[in-house]
This record gives C-alpha cells, sequence and structure tokens, in this order.
C-alpha cells in the first residue's frame, strides 16, 4: 500500500525549538585568566561575528557618540596583551549600537546573577514571578488550612 503524500504546509512540531531569551558568548571563545582578557576576547568576538569590517564599525561607533572612534582603537580593545585600552562603557554601548550584538551586556550582568533579555518577554517573566507568589501563597494557605484543622478537632 502506497503512503499519501506529505503534507508540505505543515510545519514539523518536532523541529521547534523555543527562541533563545539569553544570547551569550559561547564560552570557550571568551576564557581567559582575567577579566579584562575576557572582554578584550568577547570585544575581538563580537568584531569577528558582525559582519562588518571594523572600519565601518568604527565609524558607526564614531556617529553614534558624535566623537571619533578608530579602527586602531578597535584593535586595541580586541587585543588581550593590550590591557591599557580596555573598552569603556560608554564605547561598549557604541559597539552594540553598531554591531546589535548585546553579547558584551549580558556578560557584564552574569557577574551580577543577571540577565539581559528583550522586552517582548518581560511580560512572561513577570507571569514567571506571580506563579511563583501564587505557589508560595498557596502552600502558606494550604499550612494555615491544615493548623486549623487540627485546631478545630476536639
Amino acid at each position: 500500500m502506497r503512503r499519501p503524500p506529505r503534507d508540505s504546509r505543515t510545519p514539523d512540531l518536532f523541529s521547534w525549538e523555543p527562541p533563545t531569551l539569553v544570547r551569550r558568548f559561547e564560552e570557550t571563545r571568551v576564557r581567559a585568566a582575567s577579566l579584562r582578557q575576557r572582554i578584550a576576547l568577547a570585544v575581538a568576538e563580537t568584531l569577528k561575528e558582525c559582519g562588518r569590517p571594523r572600519d565601518e564599525v568604527a565609524r558607526r561607533m564614531s556617529e553614534w557618540l558624535g566623537e571619533e572612534v578608530s579602527r586602531s582603537s578597535l584593535d586595541a580593545y580586541a587585543a588581550q596583551s593590550r590591557e591599557d585600552h580596555t573598552i569603556s562603557l560608554l564605547r561598549v554601548l557604541a559597539l552594540l549600537h553598531a554591531t546589535g550584538d548585546v553579547r558584551l551586556l549580558q556578560m557584564a550582568a552574569e557577574l551580577f546573577g543577571r540577565s539581559v533579555i528583550e522586552d517582548r518577554f518581560l511580560p512572561w517573566v513577570e507571569v514567571g514571578q506571580m506563579a511563583d507568589k501564587k505557589d508560595e501563597f498557596d502552600r502558606a494557605f494550604d499550612a494555615a488550612r491544615r493548623a486549623a484543622k487540627k485546631g478545630m478537632r476536639p
């Protein structure tokens, strides 16, 4: 017996994967002896993966900041050996603007047990927080109910 033709209009539900909520650097790509060196590796990774030449990234950063950012500055920020040229937060923000890569912000946030997510996911974070509170309330309610039942019995 011949199999019926497969429906090409219906997506395969088993191939679906949830979207990545938090964008991180691959750990092996930014592993370093110090935080300063790790930041340099992260800048280098951002510049390598953005798909734009460093001259263009520097130009876009300069336009956004209203001050000159040179390609040689980007090269220095991306060099582990240039410990005297760690990128500032203001320039990290300009780099984010120029490349769209939020992973440097995520790397910083993780130092403090935080995550960087898109605003569109915030309502779901709030739902999760409410669910946690509801579970806490339900447990307290059940405990109070059990205590009340014990107290009401002769």
